[in-house]
Parts: C-alpha cells; sequence; structure tokens
C-alpha cells in the first residue's frame, strides 16, 4: 500500500523547515544540506525523501549529482490555503490592539 505523505505533516517537523529554508536561496546537493545539521546522513536522506514525496522539493540531476530545490509552485499552493487564516488572525489582533488601547486611554 502506498501512503501519500501530507504536506502539512511533513512541514510540521522543524528539521524540515530548516531544510526547506536552506534551498529556497538555492538548489543544493543531499551532502551540502546534510552538512548543516548534527545528524546523520541517512536521517537528512530520509527528511529529503519526505519533501520529495510531498512534492514540496524537487530533484535535478546535475552530472552525477542530484539537487534539491523548491517546487514553487507547490509552495505557493501550500500559502494560498492558508492565506486565509492568517488574514483572520491579522483582524483579530487588529481588534485586540485597539481594545487594549482603548483601554489604556480610559485609565
Amino acid at each position: 500500500m502506498n501512503l501519500r505523505r501530507d504536506v502539512f505533516q511533513a512541514i510540521a517537523d522543524p528539521t524540515r523547515r530548516a531544510i526547506l529554508l536552506l534551498v529556497a536561496g538555492q538548489a543544493l546537493t543531499a551532502g551540502a544540506i546534510a552538512s548543516n545539521f548534527d545528524t546523520a546522513r541517512p536521517t537528512v536522506s530520509k527528511h529529503l525523501q519526505i519533501l520529495t514525496e510531498c512534492e514540496l522539493l524537487q530533484q535535478e540531476q546535475n552530472g552525477r549529482e542530484i539537487y534539491y530545490h523548491i517546487n514553487a509552485k507547490k509552495m505557493k499552493e501550500v500559502a494560498d490555503f492558508l492565506e486565509p487564516f492568517r488574514q483572520m488572525w491579522d483582524e483579530r489582533f487588529d481588534k485586540l490592539e485597539a481594545i487594549m488601547k482603548n483601554y489604556k486611554t480610559r485609565k
């Protein structure tokens, strides 16, 4: 049975979020990514596999090396999904700020 990875479970892990931040600026090999962590290379490879299965990362072969880079389209899908929640929280914080300002001026 082939289970599809959930993108939100993938980004829930702090190591995977750190990997996404690393490759956001430039494509990197697995070795270059692993050198940024104090874990075994197979552990980083497992994280890369999960991020690739979720389509958050894409692989590109360049000679003998495989480079990992952000899948901007998939990241935009995630951002688009989260946007209404961000707007809702921004509105709630704005209301809270207004209440707090009103409270301070009444004191």
